[in-house]
């Protein structure tokens, strides 16, 4: 993991080297960890084993497993039609978070019920917040708008002893605020996390998931040899999401410039605010708005998976 000014592609970039799932997914262990994952197990190409990712449901077995292997769970589950979030991308953004906190530590991550984040959107899969606090032992508040989401967030609380004591849920009210009415007067946290929404439309968000899913199909087809095609329609979505986590209105940087907005309010209370960037093509824009409203440090983060580069941008005043 690269922390620099820079967004350069890199290759050659991997995960970072804390992260768990770097070396890929061991299906047997997995397996014996959440027997249902093994109705999902395929033999790819390769030989190896694997499972579909174009159904949805084997990849919620996969993440299911994943969290109770790594994470030591007891269940993980989500609603129909809810984000099923891949784990190893977001293992990569919370220990880029820890490597930023270390960076004010003498190097040394810091860890604890006494560091407390701030899970913006914690979503009905909870996923930032679980990583995070059974990796380092952290403490989240986790706030999200949607009443679905947080009811399936709570059971995941409720459900997991280990999570119990580590993670509070919230509900945002107002679907124009992301910080007021969720941070407290008296309260004081480490950092702040953001996966925002993308997309800028309902439709530029199923647009979007379709063509996934078509590649997806494409792939299947071309590694089974088939020699028809298999039609794959939006009903067959395993890219499912609901509106508020999938677009807003302006889109992903209409969303970070209203947080870094905002954030001037509770420069105080919060040490470092962060979020994530799919789009490249908007750090410039961000990092101007971020100078605009006067913070003293910004920062752009670099995460590899194989040949894809993400990145999260950080700031404090």
């Amino acid at each position: 993991m690269a922390v620099n000014n820079k967004d350069a592609p890199n290759t050659s970039a991997t995960m970072h080297p804390r992260n768990v799932h770097r070396n890929g997914y061991p299906m047997s262990a997995l397996c014996q960890s959440y027997p249902i994952l093994e109705a999902h197990v395929v033999k790819a190409k390769s030989g190896q084993q694997s499972i579909d990712f174009s159904k949805a449901a084997s990849v919620k077995a996969l993440n299911a497993a994943l969290l109770i292997h790594y994470y030591g769970l007891n269940m993980w589950d989500i609603p129909d039609g809810y984000l099923c979030p891949p784990v190893p991308g977001r293992a990569d953004y919370i220990h880029g978070l820890a490597e930023l906190l270390a960076k004010e530590n003498k190097g040394v991550v810091p860890t604890g019920n006494s560091i407390k984040g701030l899970d913006v959107g914690l979503g009905a899969n909870a996923i930032y917040s679980i990583i995070g606090s059974q990796t380092y032992g952290w403490r989240f508040v986790g706030s999200d708008i949607d009443d679905v989401a947080l009811k399936s967030a709570t059971a995941l609380v409720n459900n997991n002893p280990k999570l119990k004591p580590l993670l509070a849920v919230r509900k945002q009210h107002d679907k124009a605020q992301i910080f007021t009415g969720i941070i407290q007067p008296d309260e004081h946290f480490a950092f702040s996390l953001c996966n925002p929404p993308f997309h800028k439309s309902a439709q530029e968000a199923a647009t979007g998931s379709l063509r996934k899913v078509k590649g997806l199909g494409r792939h299947k087809q071309k590694h089974n040899n088939t020699s028809k095609a298999q039609p794959i329609t939006a009903n067959k979505l395993n890219f499912a999401g609901q509106s508020n986590e999938l677009w807003c209105e302006g889109g992903e940087l209409a969303f970070i410039q209203r947080m870094i907005k905002e954030s001037v309010e509770y420069q105080s209370q919060v040490e470092w605010f962060t979020c994530l960037v799919s789009k490249s093509a908007h750090l410039k824009a961000i990092e101007t708005s971020v100078r605009y409203f006067g913070a003293k440090q910004f920062m752009k983060i670099e995460m590899g998976q194989g040949q894809k580069i993400s990145r999260f941008v950080a700031w404090k005043f």
